[in-house]
């Protein structure tokens, strides 16, 4: 026995081995790659990627399994049996060379993405997105689902979620959530975010995140800051957890919460328990909970009255001339203001979820076979006007502001919406035990990057999704607290 549990552990090191290659070449694929690098890059990406679709899926793997389910006293390597077992089951269905087509197609898309967004020419995209799509449908059917298609890749991201249950909490929030625009709307108090709209230089936002990150308990021994067009944090290893952002030098906004938020991803990363090191179990369990780490330091956290009280000063000290004479209340009632917005990641944090149903109900479509590729611009303002009362004028800041699709990742999208009500759960639970809102206004956040290390991040996939919920909260997903925050937070802003 002891034999079988080295040579399955060697395996998971050989895994780990090309899983870090792998995420260090899509870091640089996506911050400092030159134009014309970008074609091979992605083929080295297919076979990288092909590399660890085939250690997944080889016999001595399936061997391993079978010698080693049950039977193991190891509580992490039964729990990675498990889940390579899961992973083995579901990409021994996709045939090896079908694979690396795939990923060396995402990553092709990707880089097209960035011209068809530069340019604002959907065209450019179109037919990668059309056999991307297809790749997934296909998949679809080699994993199996019960009622939806959907479901197979939902359960990708966010597994144990469902359709069925997306459309009933979806219908909720969004009943909750335009019933709280309409107030606003009707509002006589309106904040004037044209106040925050003056040139702040680059270098001074990237100074003053730079502080942010650090005050959230980010190790820079093992990450970075970088730029890049589409934000994202990224788990090299467990000591090397990179984040990046994106600058706007006419809205500090689009920086500084985009900070937080990858800040928020990257503790998730860093603080995973060492002994998951080198498994399959040394990243967050699913991307609905990741999510949640992400939203509740750039909203619970980063939006807050007592966040900015406490770090108003230090924020003047960075930022320019024109941001010396505001005061408090106008500063902090504008960076909250409510006002439909055609960018996802610039969107307050009231409407934000309307977005991310925008795009799961599109994907549905685009998978049913419902909406063609090629009607997807004219699809997507449509929902736009309907959801948020806004009309995209471009393709620019319509269906191609996001990366996630070029990057082949349907069933995705749902997962930031989920995240959003998980943080409010957990952010409920929390204030049992720690007087949130004291700790932000001291300026120290250990104690609240303390309890998530405690009650989520150590665990890794140690705990499913659900089953961390489960424990943490006593209850399960719970769309409610997110409402009754948001109504509370923005009554007092708008005076409803």
């Amino acid at each position: 026995m002891k034999t079988t549990e080295n040579q399955f552990k060697e395996l998971l090191k050989e895994q780990d081995a090309y899983r870090e290659a792998l995420s260090l070449v899509q870091w640089d694929l996506r911050t400092k790659i030159p134009e014309h690098g970008a074609t091979q890059r992605a083929e080295v990406i297919g076979l990288l990627s092909q590399k660890i679709h085939q250690l997944a899926t080889s016999d001595q793997m399936k061997t391993l399994i079978d010698q080693l389910k049950g039977k193991t006293s190891d509580p992490i390597l039964q729990r990675s049996v498990e889940d390579c077992e899961e992973e083995y089951n579901r990409s021994s269905k996709i045939p090896d060379e079908e694979y690396k087509a795939f990923i060396t197609l995402r990553s092709k898309s990707e880089s097209v993405w960035q011209k068809a967004r530069a340019e604002n020419d959907f065209s450019l995209l179109q037919p990668y997105l059309e056999e991307l799509i297809a790749y997934n449908k296909k998949f679809a059917k080699y994993w199996g689902y019960e009622t939806n298609k959907y479901d197979a890749l939902l359960h990708l991201y966010e597994p144990g979620m469902t359709t069925k249950v997306l459309d009933e909490v979806f219908a909720q929030v969004r009943s909750g959530l335009t019933n709280l625009v309409k107030q606003i709307r009707e509002s006589n108090v309106q904040p004037d975010e044209n106040l925050l709209k003056h040139h702040f230089p680059k270098e001074d936002q990237k100074a003053f995140s730079l502080d942010i990150l650090e005050k959230m308990g980010y190790d820079f021994d093992s990450g970075r800051l970088d730029e890049s067009i589409h934000p994202f944090a990224i788990g090299i290893n467990r000591n090397d957890v990179r984040v990046t952002t994106r600058y706007d030098e006419q809205d500090f906004r689009m920086a500084i919460f985009g900070t937080i938020h990858e800040g928020g991803h990257a503790l998730y990363e860093q603080n995973i328990g060492k002994s998951l090191i080198q498994t399959p179990l040394a990243s967050g369990t699913s991307m609905g909970i990741h999510e949640s780490q992400s939203l509740f330091w750039e909203n619970f956290i980063g939006r807050s009255e007592s966040f900015w009280e406490k770090h108003f000063d230090l924020f003047k000290s960075y930022a320019p001339a024109a941001f010396q004479a505001l005061d408090f209340s106008s500063f902090f009632e504008a960076i909250n203001e409510v006002k439909p917005s055609y960018i996802r990641i610039e969107a307050d944090e009231l409407t934000y979820c309307l977005h991310i149903m925008i795009r799961y109900e599109l994907e549905k479509a685009l998978i049913d076979g419902d909406l063609a590729v090629k009607d997807l611009p004219e699809a997507w303002n449509q929902k736009m006007e309907d959801y948020l009362g806004i009309r995209p004028t471009s393709n620019q800041e319509g269906v191609l502001q996001d990366i996630h699709w070029s990057a082949g990742d349907f069933g995705y999208f749902p997962s930031y919406a989920l995240g959003y009500m998980y943080a409010a759960q957990f952010h409920k639970r929390m204030a049992e035990d720690i007087n949130i809102e004291q700790v932000i206004a001291s300026g120290d956040f250990s104690s609240i990057k303390d309890w998530l290390t405690l009650h989520i991040h150590q665990h890794g996939k140690m705990k499913k999704p659900l089953e961390i919920i489960k424990e943490v909260t006593n209850e399960s997903l719970n769309a409610q607290y997110l409402l009754d925050y948001l109504t509370e937070k923005y009554s007092k802003i708008y005076q409803l």
